[in-house]
């Protein structure tokens, strides 16, 4: 495997929320002690349902939020040690592209302002050569520039948004569901696009997303999260799953090929609340093969051959 970009050690955030004169506050772990490390070079997807803590953690690993404990390394250095000043300077290498390409850019400005906003924060002027470079990298001409993010179309301004994650030369994008809000004709190409960036400038991704068909595709490995933690990591997207729960959602993923398809099968029970997690596997309650052992001791991540790893006392 090449060596890790990025990693995290036991990397946790909690939230409290509520309380008053009659209410206690009430706390929830977002995040749960999550290990992992990204290949240089590498597409690592990170699935699971809504609310499961995937881009808490995306932003965690930027630090676009403070953990509330664990360690977050790039490239050698500590993330979770550096001083404004330094973090600054290494968020050239760290970008982002957020899931909802209208309410992430700023509406009263033009398209060239939204581009410039990246150097103007670490203190460069850029040239109109620069911007329109940048536009013409993501397939948008030069007197698009002049535009505001309303006269775009959807897709068009999530190629602004990859436009600006692009513009100070990052080595790390965390791409938050990209495609999500996109027509699927329109995703596709937005996911080519992407492709394309990765192999002309080198880039290592960490993406988002619930789409698991778009994951196997576009993906070389797999981070599957339930309730704020990692419950497997398959090596590759061809890996046979091993954790109850992430053959649960592949086997809810439709394909139009008849001779694959699929009968779409619904999880059941309910999810527990994260604010009140069982004491032990937090799947138990809606899993097959839970056991009383399931119930009350939490299984931790375990490695496997090759590089798999599954938090499951039964695995598949």
């Amino acid at each position: 495997m090449a060596e890790p970009l990025l990693t995290t050690t036991g990397l946790t955030r909690r939230f409290t929320s509520g309380g008053g004169l009659l209410r206690r506050p009430r706390s929830m772990t977002a995040v749960r002690d999550v290990t992992l490390a990204i290949p240089r070079g590498s597409v690592t997807g990170v699935v699971g349902e809504s609310g499961c803590g995937k881009s808490t953690l995306a932003r965690l690993v930027l630090r676009l939020i403070e953990p509330s404990q664990g360690r977050v390394g790039f490239d050698g250095a500590d993330l979770t040690a550096l001083p404004a000043g330094e973090l600054r300077r290494m968020r050239r290498r760290m970008q982002m592209v957020f899931q909802d390409p209208y309410s992430s850019l700023d509406p009263r400005y033009t398209i060239a302002e939204v581009l410039a906003e990246p150097f103007r924060v670490q203190g460069e002027r850029v040239s109109r050569d620069a911007i329109d470079h940048l536009l013409s990298q993501v397939g948008l001409a030069a007197p698009m520039a002049a535009a505001y993010p309303h006269q775009l179309s959807g897709g068009q301004r999530q190629r602004v948004g990859v436009a600006r994650a692009l513009a100070l030369k990052p080595d790390f994008v965390v791409l938050d569901e990209p495609t999500a809000s996109l027509d699927v004709s329109i995703q596709a190409q937005i996911v080519a696009l992407l492709e394309r960036l990765k192999s002309e400038l080198g880039l290592t991704y960490m993406f988002i997303s619930h789409d698991l068909g778009l994951v196997r595709y576009f993906c070389d490995r797999i981070l599957v999260m339930y309730l704020g933690a990692v419950v497997e990591e398959l090596p590759s997207t061809e890996a046979a799953p091993r954790h109850p729960y992430t053959r649960a959602l592949l086997d809810s993923t439709f394909s139009p090929d008849p001779a694959l398809r699929r009968r779409l099968v619904a999880l059941k029970g309910e999810i527990p609340s994260p604010f009140d997690l069982p004491r032990g596997c937090a799947f138990a309650g809606r899993c097959p093969h839970a056991t009383a052992h399931c119930r009350d001791q939490r299984p931790e991540l375990a490695g496997e051959a090759g590089g798999h790893r599954v938090a499951c006392f039964h695995p598949l």
